[in-house]
């Protein structure tokens, strides 16, 4: 029992600043807090074949010299044994630190551009343990997902993984079971597309996830768990997390947005939307600094009708990633403040003489009676409904990033989990 270990918490599944161009699939890292046995106060978090797993909340027992080498062997060994290195979008990286760092570290990772250089000098000065492969830089992910605290918001995610023998295959979890899972546990979130009838459960790619359910109550992730029914579940684990929290987001005058950013940004619109091939829609909004274009790609679906309806003097608030070239924010949600008044003409002007309806004289040349020759410049108008109103509107749930934080969460505190002691 010597180098038994205790997981310490819940395990931490962070995602970072989704616009990086090299990012992973789903720009996301794992962190484990371990520690010796101290205590009995423990709490399920979830099962490997059939075996009850544990995390503790008493404050471990300090690590020694050995501990802290066989923790060493031991990642390494399970992620040269585990790691796909043969992707060449794979580059793994961990590190083991014997304290938590500074917030901070997490917070640039997650709203802007870290380098792998200044991960590796922090790393060389804090004099910690790391190991980095190919072009290293799952150490960047590494390194801020040990720097995540649930300061502000949090969530949790229940992963359910295949058996190895299906791994590649196409994965049969029933969508019936999802949806009826999606209306009774009213604390998840993101589990199905009903417009798009997609299972957003379950992963796109042939890695050994079967399913991950997120929400805001562990006893309810459970319970959600229970309702799915599916191919058989090798294991299941449920993880802390920042998805759903929106922490990505910086409030950011226009003036100062740069690339890779993602930002909250208010300001007027510009111009009437229009759309590209590829159904794709934009606008220019523009606030005291500057003016910046705004896009709502054809996967975000009818979220681009809203968009199309906005208007030259509406104020909004929107929520996205900051794209390059051209620099461009890509909608994730958007916040309508005001609406402009819209003007429609509905007939030429009235002679005010004879009453007759006069003619236009030809463009931006005004009006005139034919039978007096009164001569008028405005035609009638009158104020036109405007076919959105104010208030929030966001993308569909098949084109919702891991870290937005859907529209039903955005007063919603999750709720901490109670840990038991035991015998």
């Amino acid at each position: 029992m010597r180098d038994h270990y205790d997981i310490i918490g819940y395990p931490r599944l962070i995602r970072l600043n989704p616009n990086i161009p090299w990012k992973t699939r789903g720009n996301g890292a794992l962190c484990l807090r371990v520690g010796k046995p101290a205590g009995k106060l423990k709490r399920k978090i979830g099962e490997i074949q059939e075996k009850e797993i544990f995390a503790s909340l008493d404050v471990p027992k300090e690590l020694t010299k050995h501990d802290v080498k066989h923790l060493h062997q031991l990642v390494k060994k399970i992620v040269e044994e585990q790691a796909r290195v043969d992707d060449e979008n794979t580059n793994p990286g961990f590190v083991l630190l014997p304290s938590q760092p500074s917030r901070l570290l997490y917070e640039k990772a997650v709203t802007q551009l870290v380098t792998l250089e200044e991960t590796k000098h922090l790393l060389t000065s804090m004099g910690v343990v790391f190991e980095g492969y190919k072009n290293q830089r799952g150490l960047i992910g590494a390194t801020a997902a040990t720097a995540w605290t649930a300061a502000h918001d949090y969530t949790f995610e229940l992963i359910a993984y295949r058996e190895q023998a299906r791994w590649g295959t196409p994965r049969d979890v029933e969508s019936a079971s999802v949806q009826h899972m999606d209306t009774t546990c009213v604390h998840t979130f993101d589990n199905y597309d009903y417009s798009h009838d997609h299972n957003r459960i379950v992963p796109n790619s042939p890695c050994p996830i079967l399913y991950g359910i997120r929400g805001d109550n562990v006893d309810e992730l459970i319970t959600a768990h229970s309702l799915i029914r599916s191919e058989p579940k090798e294991s299941w684990i449920i993880f802390e997390s920042n998805q759903g929290t929106d922490d990505h987001l910086q409030h950011r005058h226009l003036a100062a947005i740069q690339p890779y950013d993602s930002v909250i940004a208010e300001g007027f619109v510009v111009d009437t939307p229009w759309t590209i091939t590829g159904g794709h829609v934009f606008f220019t909004m523009k606030d005291a600094t500057r003016s910046i274009m705004c896009a709502a790609y054809e996967p975000t679906k009818q979220f681009r009708k809203v968009i199309r309806e906005l208007r030259p003097g509406d104020i909004v608030e929107v929520y996205g990633g900051v794209r390059e070239e051209p620099l461009t924010i890509n909608l994730e949600k958007i916040n309508i403040k005001h609406l402009a008044t819209q003007m429609e003409k509905i007939e030429n002007p009235i002679c005010p003489t004879c009453g007759k309806h006069m003619k236009s004289k030809g463009t931006n040349q005004g009006y005139e009676c034919r039978i007096c020759h009164t001569k008028n410049s405005a035609p009638v108008y009158h104020e036109s409904a405007r076919s959105i109103s104010l208030g929030w509107y966001e993308v569909p749930v098949c084109a919702r990033r891991h870290l937005s934080k859907p529209l039903k969460r955005m007063t919603v505190k999750p709720q901490q989990p109670i840990f038991v002691s035991t015998s």
